[in-house]
């Protein structure tokens, strides 16, 4: 008895523990997905509130035939059930029946599609954007390129936040924030009340841009152009995923666009245009090993420690960079153009989005890192020259 006394509170005790560790992170994330969320998520744009008016309306209609439907044959099943000495009708081509079965079906299917008709329309009319961004899909990250309007020129990469992705793999999300796994590096900054058009291509595979907050939701692939667009009415944080299975770092490859006021777009412009200036590298300068590295190593722990691990040593069919002949050769074109169009059938993937000096940065830390401190140095120079090869 007092081993079953033992065993229960032993297992009340791991309930507890559990219970209290499964507590942490049970938040809304504003702009995100919420707890236990059943319905839509709540939008912000004039699309995403008539996709959710629309749904309601075609949930009613559907629960309303459904209803009328089932009712009337349960109804006559139970009324003119035989054990009540119920006799079958015996009738033939009711010219009024015939008309009204396909008669009141065909209005219901139009006050279906009209509605439905006008909102996938406005849904897909990009004309007249005030500001226009190409978003590329990565394995597994996105790339967004302003390419009209206010910011014209800005590009960047946008990663998910290392930390976070660590926390992933130690399996220990005990103290995980509301924003596990949406945390980036490099938001989306868009102006509020402002038509934002998005063309979505991707670099490797095919990729989905969604943002379930503005009623967004478009396909990224690779060799094609499409587009879609947003108006967001309030300013805020609003999360999104790639929404098509991509790969093992699926998962991985959150979206966070943040919609600031105008006044505040104007401020940031500025300043990352200012960034950009700064780090217009000349790609003719020759680079000290010591300097060189320290601008590597920051490259690779945003872009490469995902996969290849910050200790170099890879995992599983990912191949280490610790103790490569392929890093530690003398000959730099050969992992050159590797990093450049990526290998492996698009495992590893095309790094051409980085600039020429993060490039030699990146690959003179592998070259120096770890255990193969070989000296060497790659210099912009010679990632400018592989670029046309």
């Amino acid at each position: 008895m007092k081993s079953i006394f033992k065993r229960l509170a032993h297992a009340l005790m791991l309930a507890g523990t559990w219970a209290a560790g499964s507590a942490h992170a049970v938040n809304d994330l504003p702009g995100g997905p919420s707890v236990n969320q059943l319905n839509l998520t709540r939008g912000v744009t004039r699309i995403a509130e008539e996709q959710s008016n629309l749904h309601w309306m075609m949930l009613i209609i559907c629960t309303v035939i459904f209803i009328a439907v089932f009712g009337v044959m349960f109804y006559s099943i139970w009324k003119h059930r035989k054990s009540q000495g119920a006799k079958a009708a015996n009738f033939h081509e009711s010219v009024a029946v015939e008309i009204t079965w396909t008669v009141v079906p065909f209005l219901i299917i139009i006050g279906m599609a009209l509605p439905a008709t006008k909102v996938l329309v406005a849904q897909k009319d990009t004309t007249n954007a005030d500001l226009t961004i190409k978003t590329t899909g990565y394995q597994w990250k996105w790339g967004y390129d302003y390419i009209k309007g206010e910011g014209e020129g800005l590009a960047f990469i946008s990663t998910l936040d290392p930390a976070q992705r660590a926390m992933s793999n130690s399996g220990d999300v005990s103290q995980a924030p509301d924003n596990y796994l949406f945390k980036v590096d490099n938001p989306l900054v868009v102006p509020v009340g402002k038509k934002i058009r998005i063309i979505t291509t991707a670099n490797d595979v095919i990729h989905s841009f969604m943002v379930p907050a503005f009623g967004i939701k478009q396909d990224a692939i690779p060799g094609f152009v499409r587009d879609t667009w947003f108006r967001a009415d309030s300013v805020g944080d609003f999360y999104g995923q790639c929404a098509e299975l991509c790969g093992k770092e699926h998962a991985y490859m959150p979206i966070h666009v943040k919609v600031v006021s105008a006044a505040d777009y104007t401020a940031w412009v500025g300043g990352e245009m200012k960034k950009v200036a700064a780090k217009q590298d000349d790609p003719n300068k020759v680079w000290a090993l010591e300097d060189i590295l320290k601008r590597g190593e920051k490259v690779y722990g945003s872009n490469c420690a995902a996969c290849h691990q910050a200790n170099g040593k890879g995992a599983g069919p990912i191949k280490p960079l610790d103790g490569s002949a392929v890093v530690r050769d003398a000959d730099h074109a050969h992992q050159i153009q590797i990093v450049l169009h990526g290998a492996a059938n698009g495992a590893m993937p095309s790094w051409k989005a980085l600039s020429d000096t993060d490039l030699a940065a990146v690959i003179t830390y592998t070259k120096n890192a770890w255990s193969n401190k070989t000296g060497q140095i790659v210099q912009p120079a010679e990632i400018v020259a592989q670029r046309s090869k």
